[in-house]
């Protein structure tokens, strides 16, 4: 109701939506570059649009945010531009970091992959090759924590780390990567391949296929950031 207790204002007359679903679908339009290129993204059409209220708009602005899949200036939201400009060097000091965890063993009889970090993560993915996840950009989240886990399970904690700031720089490019059951399928198997190998002590075998597997990731990521990039110049409709 509004405060002289008349009808409900418009804002409260739309309907009422999780926040979650608000988010996954503006981050979904993001992704697909819906929203054209230096275009304010305004709180009260958008909300319009989708026929909901401000404040789920504004949650999911936030969270969008901090994807890196917005940008704020001068107080306004802006689609984010895909960084794809420095995407190759990250990767190859991605490439260099996670291969040297493979590159240790190699080289050191003394350096060995630890079990008790590793068994539980082939575990786990075995699980999820059987009951594979939707294509959805949060898979992204999962595929760090097996890179990272693998990379940990190698016993340098500064490679780790490293790491972890690699992966926070290409987050927001390396979502366009798990959009398609075929890209999900073939990640659960690569990475099943890599620690299995692992395990097993075909350490060569690991680096062949973590290098191929990190490779084809940069691009499938790098065509359809480059897309996305496409569409935003081109859009010239959508959420103005």
């Amino acid at each position: 109701m509004d405060p002289a207790g008349g009808k409900p204002g418009r804002d409260e007359q739309r309907r009422r939506v999780p926040p979650a679903e608000v988010y996954g679908e503006l981050r979904s339009r993001l992704m697909m570059g819906e929203f054209p290129l230096h275009t304010r993204l305004v709180e009260d059409r958008i909300a319009a649009e989708l026929g909901v209220s401000r404040t789920p708009v504004r949650e999911a602005m936030r969270r969008l945010l901090s994807d890196g899949l917005v940008r704020r200036m001068d107080g306004a939201y802006y689609a984010a531009i895909p960084d794809l400009a420095g995407l190759r060097d990250l990767y190859e000091l991605r490439t260099t970091l996670e291969l040297r965890g493979v590159a240790r063993a190699l080289e050191s009889p003394a350096v060995t992959h630890d079990p008790a970090l590793l068994e539980p993560l082939r575990d786990e993915w075995r699980e999820m090759w059987h009951d594979r996840p939707e294509p959805s950009a949060d898979f992204v989240v999962m595929d760090e924590d097996f890179h990272i886990t693998l990379l940990r399970s190698a016993g340098n904690d500064m490679l780790t780390q490293t790491l972890e700031s690699v992966n926070a720089r290409i987050r927001p490019v390396r979502m366009y990567d798990y959009l398609t059951e075929e890209r999900i399928e073939l990640t659960i198997s690569q990475h099943l391949d890599v620690v299995e190998a692992v395990l097993a002590g075909r350490l060569e075998d690991a680096a062949l296929n973590l290098s191929g597997h990190v490779g084809e990731s940069l691009d499938v990521v790098e065509e359809r950031a480059a897309y996305a990039l496409t569409q935003m110049t081109l859009n010239r409709g959508g959420i103005r």
